[in-house]
């Protein structure tokens, strides 16, 4: 399977990019009376992403990363032991906010499996292996999310929650395209119209990757906007929870013993939250926690800003790179063909 790195300039300015992205969704999302509108597209661009991803990562690889038992239980024991802890010291400060309380645990006790997957690759991690996580990430936040609420909000918050948006993103976000990433490698081989989709979406991942951006922010910014006086309590809570697992992360990859790729995932697998999964969540809340999908959106917003900043830090912090691993390169590293 062959596979062409995106555009130079592109690759080098590629935090620029986003940065760019990221202030024209404010000024559209906040100036355009209609930008709401866009909230719709972010599944389909958020899976178009995906796609893309995926194909640029080679099957042997995901099947290889199954069998790195030191990874998933680094990613496992960081999201399902490391961060409900994190989690109960940074939601003491919004415990007497019953809507703003349940919107915290909602997006912070959750761990992402769509994203964080681009970004990982673009700070040279092992996206391969986030992948293969994946399910597993998805199955023990469905099944510990009620648990974490009954702890930390008490019943009356766990009979809120309903479990078919997680199904419903599951298979949109991730079987979907993964499936059609699949069908895709295996026919480049035999089919030049195979090979020229890959090529132009290897092309693509940038552009992908900005339009993604705009679209969550310029859809969700005004209503967070509106709502700012509530919500400004919960930012330092957010900010914080990137400050104190950027440096956990990085520990808990060293007590693993984890090569330089490995390690930069599980930083990524541990920051990142699954905050478009558990929006709808949020929204069919009763009317009394109204605010309660704001809440969500500002971590969204404030994560997404972090993470243009974690795919240049990361790799400072966790420095150097494995030529053993096959499935977290950067783009440049994707020139040579693959077998």
């Amino acid at each position: 399977m062959s596979s062409t790195a995106p555009a130079p300039w592109a690759e080098r300015h590629q935090v620029a990019v986003y940065l760019g992205a990221i202030a024209a969704a404010v000024l559209v999302g906040w100036a355009v009376p209609g930008a709401p509108a866009l909230a719709p597209a972010v599944t389909p661009v958020l899976g178009l992403l995906l796609f893309a991803t995926f194909l640029a990562v080679p099957f042997a690889a995901i099947g290889r990363a199954f069998a790195d038992l030191r990874f998933l239980a680094g990613v496992l024991v960081v999201n399902f032991a490391v961060v409900p802890i994190v989690v109960l010291v940074l939601s003491r400060a919004v415990a007497d906010h019953e809507a703003v309380l349940i919107g915290v645990l909602l997006v912070l006790l959750a761990p992402c499996v769509d994203y964080v997957i681009v970004f990982t690759g673009l700070a040279g991690g092992a996206a391969d292996r986030l992948l293969a996580a994946a399910p597993l990430l998805m199955l023990g936040q469905m099944l510990l999310l009620p648990a974490w609420l009954l702890v930390l909000a008490g019943p009356e918050a766990v009979a809120l929650v309903e479990l078919g948006p997680f199904v419903e993103a599951f298979v949109l976000l991730i079987v979907l395209p993964l499936a059609a990433a699949a069908a895709l490698q295996r026919a480049e081989p035999r089919s030049a119209a195979a090979r020229r989709v890959t090529t132009a979406t290897a092309a693509a991942m940038v552009p992908l990757m900005a339009l993604t951006l705009f679209t969550v922010i310029a859809s969700q910014v005004r209503g967070v906007g509106e709502q700012l006086g509530d919500l400004v309590t919960v930012v330092p809570l957010y900010v914080g929870f990137l400050v104190a697992m950027v440096p956990l992360g990085v520990l808990a990859a060293r007590v693993a013993g984890l090569d330089v790729a490995a390690s930069r995932a599980l930083v990524f697998g541990g920051v990142t939250r699954n905050s478009l999964v558990v929006l709808p969540l949020a929204l069919a809340l009763p009317e009394r926690l109204a605010l309660t999908p704001f809440v969500v959106v500002t971590q969204t917003l404030v994560e997404l800003v972090g993470m243009v900043v974690l795919v240049r830090l990361v790799p400072r912090l966790v420095p150097g790179r494995d030529p053993r691993h096959s499935g977290g390169t950067t783009p440049s590293d994707r020139k040579a063909p693959r077998p």
